[in-house]
């Protein structure tokens, strides 16, 4: 029997969603072997949740190998692929906080990695930058992350907002939607490339009025959710002209 036919057409929907939100993290250069995870909120459960299956690269995740799974990381759906259970310990803190966060994104990315590296953290070098600063959050290393009780102190630090920078590890963002979280994280890890490749380019860089930085970062708390709309159907037509087989 097929996923297809074990699953509702809400959890349908969100299957597809996410599979080609994984399909083009790898498009675009994001992904880090089978590693990090991308996850989402199944409808009308509590607490259910869809995750990759680990062992497949995410150019190869398709919306029925997706791996239902409860918030320990039990699979309660099976679709012959094991979980990276301790990988959930991130995203299990935050859909557990935040009754908002359908989608978690979290990224190992090379500039995304590199900005959540220094110790400025992302600079109101650009518009890009600008938009993304006004809903960023810190949240400090502490090692590979297997601990659960490192959850109260990440859930603290993102607190509302629906972006952070994971000091020394990586990107994060949050979404009421998939296509919202990947809105953000498309955001946040351009403005990092664009800091990284201004900083590699010139020590000097042209300053911007500080009102100009806070009417721009109060504009991007609003621009990811409001844009969504526009760009996750432009996203899917782009991987349906690539032949993509996520909705399989």
């Amino acid at each position: 029997m097929s996923v297809r036919s074990k699953v509702s057409d809400a959890e349908w929907k969100v299957r597809v969603d996410l599979a080609a939100a994984y399909q083009l993290v790898e498009h675009f250069g994001w992904d880090d072997l089978v590693f990090t995870h991308l996850s989402a909120r199944v409808p009308e459960t509590d607490h259910h949740f869809l995750i990759n299956p680990y062992g497949l690269l995410f150019g190869e995740i398709t919306a029925s190998s997706l791996v239902k799974i409860d918030l320990e990381g039990n699979i309660l759906l099976d679709t012959g692929h094991p979980v990276n259970a301790a990988g959930f310990t991130i995203h299990s803190a935050v859909h557990l906080a935040r009754e908002n966060a359908h989608c978690v994104m979290h990224l190992h990315t090379v500039d995304g990695t590199a900005v959540a590296t220094s110790t400025e953290g992302l600079l109101p070098l650009n518009q890009t930058a600008h938009l993304v600063l006004g809903d960023l959050a810190y949240h400090d290393y502490e090692g590979v992350a297997f601990d659960e009780a490192e959850r109260p102190r990440l859930q603290k630090d993102l607190g509302a907002h629906s972006t952070m920078l994971l000091r020394n590890h990586g990107t994060l963002t949050v979404g009421e939607s998939v296509g919202e979280a990947f809105t953000r994280m498309y955001f946040l890890e351009r403005a990092c490339s664009m800091q990284v490749r201004t900083l590699a380019s010139t020590t000097k860089t042209y300053a911007v009025e500080p009102s100009v930085i806070e009417k721009n970062a109060m504009l991007g708390q609003f621009a990811a959710g409001a844009s969504a709309g526009l760009v996750w159907p432009a996203l899917l037509r782009r991987l349906d002209r690539m032949k993509s087989d996520y909705a399989t």
